[in-house]
């Protein structure tokens, strides 16, 4: 016997209670989040810090969760921190980004490191986010994936002492070290 699964939509989520979680489509299917750990959000506000220098410089804009980014009607992810060169920024919207932002940046936590390994790094590849950054907290890393003709590959990790380079800031290092600090 087959099973239904309910199929969410985009429009669903206008119907999700304000409760503070995270409230996802991925493929169809609704994904819940609890609200992120002291230790997450301070790494979100050190990317953040670090990319709102990329948007002072003229390179695009900067924008923190939460954001919707409506990819298509079964497809809404609400990353920690988006970034979009200026020569893309027509995607956005006032109540959400639509297409793909040049960044995404994620900060792994128990609840969604699955969740941000698996289907969010397969639905940006997909829909043509550039570059997908994860900070993972519990060993202090980053690891960038690029995007190719293939998918993403795989750059990293980088430890808290190393630096490394983006393609969407060519020539600004990135010091893994000023996303953990105490």
């Amino acid at each position: 016997m087959d099973v239904i699964r309910p199929i969410f939509h985009a429009s669903d989520l206008a119907q999700m209670p304000d409760d503070g979680k995270r409230y996802e489509v991925l493929e169809g299917d609704l994904a819940v989040s609890p609200a992120p750990s002291w230790t997450h959000q301070r790494m979100v506000h050190f990317m953040h810090l670090w990319l709102t220098e990329r948007e002072n410089a003229g390179l695009g804009k900067v924008a923190l969760s939460p954001i919707d980014v409506v990819f298509d009607d079964h497809n809404v992810t609400e990353p920690d921190v988006l970034f979009i060169r200026a020569e893309h920024l027509d995607i956005v919207k006032e109540a959400h980004v639509q297409g793909a932002p040049d960044l995404m940046v994620e900060v792994l936590s128990a609840s969604t490191r699955i969740r941000d390994l698996g289907v969010k790094a397969h639905l940006y590849a997909k829909f043509g986010v550039r570059e997908y950054w994860i900070l993972d907290p519990e060993v202090a890393t980053l690891f960038v994936y690029r995007l190719t003709a293939e998918g993403y590959a795989g750059i990293g990790p980088f430890r808290r002492n190393e630096t490394t380079q983006s393609s969407i800031f060519p020539g600004v290092p990135l010091a893994v070290a000023d996303f953990f600090r105490p």
